[in-house]
C-alpha cells in the first residue's frame, strides 16, 4: 500500500494539495476525474447532462477501478464514496485521506458548478450533498485531515506528519 488516495467535497483541495504531496513526496500524481474524461472522451459535465447521474457513477467506478500504480497520489471525484465498488478498490491501493472542510467554505470556492461536472440532483444545494456524502467519506477514510487555514504547505506538512 504505497500509495495515498484523497477523498472529500468538491472544492476541498483534492487536485491542488494532491499534486503538491506528489511533488514533496516524490510520487506520481492521478486524477481520477482526468481518467474519467480520457476513457469517456468528454468532459465530466458533458457525461452527467447526456447519461444522467447513476450513469455517471458506474463511468467513474469503472474508471478508478481501472487505475494501476505504486507511489502515487490519487485525487479523486468527490462523488466516488457513491460507489462501494470504487471505493473498496482505492482502500486496496493505499491510505485514504478524507479532507474535511465545512460546507460554508466550500460553497466560497466552488463558482463554476454547472460546468464542474459536480454529481448532484438538480434542485439540491452544496449543503445537501455534504450530508449526504459526509457520513460516507467518514467510513471510508483511514485519515481525516482538516486544514486549518488555506495555506497549502502547512497543510502538506499536517498530512505529511499525520501519515
Amino acid at each position: 500500500m504505497s500509495n495515498i488516495v484523497l477523498i472529500g467535497m468538491p472544492g476541498c483541495g483534492k487536485s491542488t494539495l494532491g499534486v503538491i504531496l506528489a511533488k514533496t513526496l516524490g510520487y506520481d500524481f492521478i486524477d481520477s476525474d482526468l481518467v474519467i474524461q480520457r476513457n469517456e472522451g468528454r468532459k465530466l459535465y458533458e457525461i452527467i447532462n447526456s447519461d444522467g447521474l447513476d450513469e455517471f457513477i458506474k463511468c467513474e467506478s469503472r474508471a478508478v477501478c481501472s487505475i494501476s500504480c505504486e507511489n502515487s497520489v490519487i485525487a479523486t471525484g468527490g462523488s466516488v464514496v457513491l460507489s462501494e465498488i470504487a471505493m473498496l478498490y482505492l482502500k486496496s491501493l493505499g491510505r485514504v485521506v478524507y479532507i474535511k472542510l465545512p460546507p460554508e467554505v466550500i460553497e466560497t470556492r466552488i463558482n463554476n458548478i454547472s460546468t464542474r461536472g459536480i454529481v448532484m440532483k438538480k434542485d439540491d444545494t452544496i449543503f445537501d450533498i455534504y450530508k449526504e456524502r459526509v457520513p460516507l467519506y467518514e467510513k471510508y477514510a483511514d485519515i481525516t485531515l482538516e486544514p486549518e487555514d488555506d495555506n497549502v504547505e502547512r497543510t502538506i506538512e499536517k498530512l505529511i506528519n499525520m501519515l
